[in-house]
C-alpha cells in the first residue's frame, strides 16, 4: 500500500470518528478505518476494564465469525490471558518506549514484540485458528498516558501476512483512533452535563422536555402509552432552614436515588430533578396501572426518608381519560394539577388525573394573565388553588 493511500486512508478515519454522534457510531468508524487502511477483513475495538480485569470487545466489523456480534454485550476476555496489554508493554513505556503494535501468525510462535516465548500457542493465535484468519495485527490504544484498550486487525487464511511495516502503520492509527476516542468522551461528557442535574445525577429539565416531545410523537404515530409522573418533595424548606442546605441537599439525593430504583421497574423510565424540589418520572410504554403502582409505592418509601414528609405526587397518562393530547405542555398541566392536589389534600398516595375529573378541569382552565407572586408553578403556569378547591 502505498504512502499516498495510507495517507488517505489515516485522513478518512479521523474524519469518520469526527463525524459520529454517539460512542458506538465512534467505535464502529475506528474499527471499519482500521480494516480498511489494513486491508484487513475483520477488526475489533476493545476497551481494558481495569475495575474487572478484563478486555471487553466494544465492537466487531468486518467478516464476522460464527457467535461474533457487531455489537457485542458480554464479549471479554480476563486481561491475564493478554500480558502484553497488561504488563509487558506497560513496562516497555516505563522504561522510555513506544506501544508499538505486533504481528502474529497461525504459523510461528507468537510475536517476540509481545513477550511470547517460542513454542508456546498465544490466545490469539488460538483465536486466529478457531475463527479461521490466518494473521492479526494489535495496535494498544494509549489515553492519558495509560493503555486504554486494544485496535485489532485481522486477515484470512491464505492472504499475505501483515509484515513489520503494516505493524508500524497500526501504530500510527491507533494514534488516531486514540485521538478519536478522547473527542468523543468529551463529546459525551459536555453532553452529560447539559442534559444531567448535578446535584442528583438524574436528568434535568432540558433532558425531560427532549424526551417528552419524542414520546408525544410515537403516541401520535402508534398511540404509545406516555406517563409523567410529578412529585413534590415535602418539607425541604423547613429543613434547609433547620439544619441547612447541605442537609437539605443530601434530603434531594436520598429522594433522588429513591424516584431512579422505583423508576427502574418501568421499561426505559427517565427520572428527573425538575428543579428546586421538583421531582418527575417519565415512561413510554408501561400501562398507566404499571406506573400509578410504581407512584404509590414511591410515594410510601418517600414517607420513610429520616427529615423528610413525604412527596406529593400527580399522574397523567394517555392509557387514562384525559382527552386529546394537544401538546406535551398539556401532559405536564395534567400532571401537575395531579400534584398539587395531591399536596392540597396531604394525599399519601398519588393523584391521577385521568380519573379525577376535577383535575383535569383544572389543568385545562386558561392560566391568569397576571400570576401572582411566589406562584409555584413558575415553569407551567399552573394557577392555584385553595386546599381541596378546583373540583
Amino acid at each position: 500500500m502505498g504512502e499516498d493511500v495510507r495517507l488517505r486512508a489515516v485522513v478518512e478515519l479521523a474524519q469518520a470518528m469526527a463525524s459520529a454522534h454517539t460512542p458506538h457510531e465512534s467505535w464502529r468508524a475506528a474499527a471499519l478505518g482500521a480494516r480498511e487502511a489494513l486491508a484487513g477483513s475483520f477488526a475489533a475495538l476493545s476497551v481494558w476494564e481495569r475495575d474487572l480485569g478484563q478486555l471487553k470487545v466494544l465492537v466487531n466489523a468486518g467478516d464476522l465469525a460464527e457467535g461474533e456480534e457487531e455489537f457485542p454485550e458480554d464479549e471479554s476476555y480476563p486481561v491475564h490471558r493478554f500480558p502484553e496489554i497488561a504488563e509487558f508493554l506497560h513496562e516497555r513505556w516505563a522504561g522510555g518506549g513506544e506501544p508499538n503494535a505486533w504481528v502474529e501468525t497461525i504459523d510461528g510462535p507468537a510475536a517476540t514484540a509481545a513477550g511470547g516465548e517460542p513454542g508456546y500457542c498465544h490466545q490469539r493465535v488460538a483465536a486466529l485458528r478457531r475463527r479461521g484468519r490466518g494473521c492479526c495485527v494489535v495496535a494498544p490504544i494509549v489515553l492519558h498516558g495509560r493503555a486504554w484498550g486494544e485496535l485489532y486487525v485481522a486477515r484470512p487464511l491464505g492472504t499475505p501476512v501483515f509484515g513489520r511495516a503494516d505493524a508500524d502503520f497500526a501504530t500510527v492509527i491507533a494514534s488516531v483512533v486514540a485521538s478519536g476516542i478522547a473527542q468523543t468522551e468529551r463529546l459525551e461528557e459536555v453532553r452529560r452535563l447539559a442534559f444531567t442535574d448535578p446535584l442528583t445525577g438524574l436528568a434535568n429539565r432540558r433532558a425531560v422536555d427532549m424526551r417528552l416531545d419524542e414520546a408525544i410523537a410515537l403516541h401520535r404515530d402508534d398511540g404509545s402509552v406516555v406517563s409523567l409522573v410529578v412529585c413534590d418533595l415535602n418539607g425541604l424548606k423547613r429543613v434547609n432552614d433547620t439544619h441547612g442546605h447541605a442537609v437539605g441537599d443530601r434530603l434531594l439525593e436520598r429522594f433522588g436515588s429513591l424516584l431512579s430504583v422505583c423508576g427502574a421497574r418501568l421499561p426505559g423510565a427517565l427520572a428527573a430533578r425538575l428543579g428546586g424540589d421538583e421531582f418527575c418520572l417519565l415512561t413510554v410504554g408501561p400501562a398507566a396501572d404499571d406506573v400509578v403502582e410504581v407512584a404509590d409505592e414511591l410515594c410510601r418509601r418517600a414517607a420513610e426518608l429520616e427529615l423528610g414528609e413525604g412527596v406529593a405526587c400527580g399522574i397523567a397518562s394517555t392509557g387514562d381519560p384525559i382527552g386529546p393530547l394537544r401538546s406535551a405542555r398539556r401532559l405536564f398541566r395534567l400532571a401537575d394539577a395531579a400534584q398539587y392536589r395531591a399536596k392540597a389534600a396531604r394525599s399519601v398516595g398519588p393523584v391521577v388525573a385521568g380519573r379525577d375529573g376535577g383535575v383535569v378541569r383544572l389543568a385545562d382552565e386558561p392560566p391568569p394573565r397576571t400570576p401572582a407572586a411566589g406562584e409555584r408553578r413558575r415553569f407551567r403556569g399552573m394557577p392555584r388553588v385553595p386546599p381541596g378547591g378546583g373540583a
